[in-house]
């Protein structure tokens, strides 16, 4: 028979499954239970026991549920403690102890159990079942500070110092910690035991042999006015630490002690002892307290060297960090040479030198060569060691990588090292070494400049030969060449020399060898060849400044009409030579040194003429383009006109304009007969067009400054000359134009 299948329960459908208008949080549920008091229990209700057989009763239902609850759990050993209080409050001692020596059989190392023990005999004031308890607790856990503690306090409350005493004893045998030590000399302390805690700091500072632990023990001796004991104790942790364990506190705290005494040479020697032993980065705080000591007591010396050491330190910091510093090494340099100790300076010189830059540029080297030069200067000024000194120079120079770069500052150093110890061979010796290794400008003028004062002259043009040689651009080269020429007496080879000097196809300042050129030939009183010379040089150039000089030159080189007439002549060539070359702002400067020699030198008649040449400046606009093609709109810009160049443009303005007006009408027209009849009306009205814009552009123009002087009957008397002038003009090419194109 089959069983029956057994139904589903049925589930409630839930017709409204939107959210509800209002949320109730949990915490809400839990704030509503809180005010309702709905988990609180009320309390029982407090029976009053009246006889002997409610009491026993009441007793016997307690214990019973204890029992129970240890039965149930007996590892929980709240239950115990719980359980033991309550038989305390019932007075039945004998019943707590055999609750706690219960709980003590299923947990013997629970220190929370011992505790509440002891402290229900202490309360009960059961000393000596407490004592016992206690040394229980000891005996099984040594290591529990709360035993001893505990027992130590009860042992001193009750009055029995030497079973205390006893008690510490016997827990200084398990080394604690510096507590412990610390509770048991504070015990013998206030029992004024001195040389007991004396006896105990002895132990303590060897079995926790710390710094800090010493320095208690010696302000202890310190404390107690016993000086030389406590002197003792420092120099004692002293040698106990020796040199590979020295440490700061130690002798900041020695120092401290001696200067308390009043014994500053002795905190002095102290602290120098410990700056020379300690490193430098484990004594900032050394340091400190030093200056402050010597700022104190010290004198001026002492303060000097405390600031000397801790800058010392600083730089020995800084180059350990970066030695390629040079500048760190040159202010570490310069504070050891203020001490005047040679070793350390050497070996300081050649800590530095040996910090080679790591690559072959020069720009890495050109602080590096100069501890090589301060080098050599210290062992030749100060030590005066001639040998040293020159094993210095010929290091450096084997060093440097001459096939690269060189210095020639440490050649010529060298040279006039020898020269001065009158080894003038070796100097010359390695003075040829360098120009034929590394030639270069300075080498060669130095060692010119060398023989120069010597007074080998020949050596000294056999060295200009080789230095044009090597360089024969350098204008200064031939200019000083020429110039020994010329101190020696020699004015043909000094010409041959400048000669020489502008025939070269390439120089790098061929003006000042010009200039040199001619000022030497009118030192020279050589007036046609200086005269001479800037006709040769304004055939390679017209530059405005060349001309000026030529004109000052024909002024200054006499005092007559004539001369003055000369430089009237340069000025005026000058003038046409830029008119053609359209240099209009070199032109606007020659106009004006000519009108200032004009005002000077000239007469009211050549002044009108030059005024007559001044320019006109006007302000124009013209089209600006972006970098990339666009247009970028207008600028403005000031513009010369000269009357000179704008007497010969109309013709060629209005040639222009009729030829553009004809070609536009030859590719318009239809009809030969219609381009006859309309060519010459349009060729006057492009003319009539044009001289309109010249008249705009005439009113916006700006006279020059120059012009400003002017005077208003001259300036319109020149206008009415020019519009008859021009009125004639245009009627003059009205006529031609007609018949040109008539033909």
């Amino acid at each position: 028979m089959d069983p029956k299948p057994q139904k589903m329960p049925k589930v409630a459908k839930v017709k409204n499954k939107a959210p509800a208008e209002i949320q109730i949080t949990a915490e809400q549920l839990l704030r509503e239970a809180k005010e309702r008091d709905l988990e609180i229990q009320p309390p029982p209700p407090k029976q009053k026991i009246s006889d002997k057989e409610e009491l026993a009763d009441y007793q016997l239902r307690k214990r019973k549920a204890f029992e129970d609850e240890l039965r149930k759990n007996r590892t929980v050993i709240t239950n115990w403690i719980k359980y033991a209080k309550w038989e305390e409050s019932q007075k039945e001692l004998q019943r707590a102890r055999s609750i706690f020596e219960r709980a003590l059989d299923v947990d013997h190392r629970n220190i929370t159990l011992y505790l509440k023990y002891t402290e229900m005999e202490m309360r009960n004031r059961q000393i000596n079942h407490a004592r016992n308890l206690w040394d229980r607790a000891v005996t099984i856990l040594p290591r529990a500070n709360q035993f001893w503690y505990k027992y130590s306090y009860m042992e001193e409350m009750v009055g029995n110092i030497a079973g205390c005493r006893q008690v510490f004893e016997r827990w200084m045998e398990w080394e604690p910690d510096e507590q412990a030590w610390q509770t048991y000399i504070n015990f013998e302390l206030r029992y004024k035991e001195i040389d007991r805690a004396r006896a105990i700091y002895e132990r303590f500072v060897m079995v926790h042999p710390e710094v800090k632990h010493w320095i208690k023990f010696a302000r202890f001796e310190e404390q107690h006015a016993f000086i030389n004991s406590s002197r003792n104790v420092y120099q004692r942790a002293v040698e106990f630490f020796g040199d590979e364990d020295m440490d700061e506190k130690l002798y900041i705290a020695f120092a401290r002690f001696e200067e308390n005494q009043r014994e500053h040479d002795r905190a002095r020697a102290i602290y120098k002892y410990a700056l020379e032993h300690i490193p430098k980065e484990r004594a900032q705080d050394l340091y400190k307290n030093y200056t402050i000591h010597e700022k104190k007591y010290g004198d001026r010396t002492g303060i000097e060297d405390v600031i000397v050491s801790k800058r010392k330190f600083q730089y020995e910091e800084e180059v350990k960090a970066n030695p390629s510093n040079y500048d760190a090494w040159f202010d570490y340099l310069r504070l050891v040479e203020s001490e005047g100790n040679p070793d350390t300076i050497r070996e300081t010189y050649e800590r530095a030198i040996s910090n080679v830059p790591p690559t072959k540029e020069k720009t890495y080297w050109r602080r590096y060569i100069y501890l090589w030069v301060n080098y050599a200067l210290f062992e030749e000024l100060e030590m005066r060691d001639e040998e040293r000194t020159r094993q210095v120079y010929k290091a450096c120079l084997q060093l440097l990588p001459h096939k690269i770069f060189t210095f020639s500052k440490m050649w010529l150093y060298y040279a006039n090292f020898e020269i001065r110890n009158k080894n003038l061979a070796t100097a010359r010796k390695y003075l040829g070494m360098a120009i034929g290794l590394c030639p270069k400008d300075k080498l060669f003028r130095g060692y010119i400049d060398i023989e120069i004062q010597l007074r080998e002259f020949e050596r000294c043009r056999i060295l200009y030969q080789k230095f044009l040689e090597f360089g024969p651009e350098n204008c200064i080269t031939w200019m000083r060449f020429a110039e020994l020429e010329t101190l020696l007496g020699d004015a043909d080879r000094a010409r041959a020399i400048y000669e020489l000097a502008i025939n070269q196809t390439r120089l790098d300042m061929p003006e000042l060898l010009w200039k040199a050129y001619i000022d030497f030939e009118v030192g020279q009183e050589q007036t046609d060849n200086a005269r001479q010379l800037y006709e040769r040089l304004l055939e390679r150039t017209s530059h405005v400044k060349v001309w000026m000089s030529f004109a000052q030159f024909e002024l200054q080189s006499g005092g007559d009409d004539g001369n003055v007439e000369k430089a009237r002549n340069v000025y005026d060539r000058a003038n046409t030579t830029l008119r053609q070359a359209m240099e209009k702002d070199e032109r606007v400067l020659l106009l004006e040194a000519w009108k200032e020699f004009e005002a000077e030198q000239g007469d009211e008649e050549s002044r009108e003429k030059l005024k007559s040449k001044l320019p006109k400046r006007i302000k124009r606009r013209q089209r600006v383009q972006a970098d990339d093609g666009s247009d970028a709109g207008w600028e403005e810009f000031y513009d010369y006109i000269f009357p000179e160049d704008e007497a010969s443009k109309p013709n060629l303005k209005l040639l222009a304009a009729a030829k553009a007006w004809k070609q536009k009408q030859m590719e318009a027209s239809s009809s030969e007969t219609e381009s006859e009849a309309a060519g010459p009306s349009g060729i006057l009205a492009a003319a009539r067009a044009w001289k309109q814009s010249q008249s705009e552009t005439d009113e916006s123009s700006e006279p020059l400054p120059a012009d400003i002087d002017r005077d208003d009957s001259s300036e319109s008397g020149s206008d009415e000359e020019a519009e008859k002038s021009g009125e004639e003009r245009e009627q003059e090419l009205e006529t031609n134009t007609t018949k040109q194109v008539n033909q």
